[in-house]
């Protein structure tokens, strides 16, 4: 699991001040988790993000953006309630979930959205 600033966020997944139009630039599909540290759900979140980093490694990527410190990251996805967790595949487009999910939910995203076993 890693956690990205504006900058490592541009160049792992999406330059949103260069591209108006959806250019995924990772390698892997990813999860991006939007949180912040006082955010009770987010905390809920973590860990299974944590779990999932490690059961779907080299398959995926998961990320997590602060969005107190990350407001322009956040600003540019419309993150208005967190947790928000951003699953994005190698093609296609991605989709946003709002809300803390139980295991099952990351997992089935993972499975239909982001194609990956």
């Amino acid at each position: 699991m890693e956690f990205l600033t504006s900058g490592t966020f541009k160049e792992k997944v999406f330059d949103f001040e260069k591209n108006s139009e959806w250019k995924f630039a990772g390698e892997l599909p990813c999860i991006i988790d939007f949180y912040a540290d006082w955010c009770g759900p987010c905390k809920m979140v973590s860990p299974i993000l944590e779990e999932l980093s490690n059961d779907y490694k080299g398959k995926l990527n998961v990320y997590k953006v602060n969005t107190d410190e990350e407001q322009e990251v956040a600003g540019a996805f419309g993150i208005q309630s967190i947790p928000s967790i951003l699953f994005i595949p190698k093609e296609g487009q991605p989709q946003m979930a709002v809300g803390a999910m139980p295991k099952e939910g990351f997992v089935k995203a993972i499975q239909t959205v982001l194609k990956v076993e």
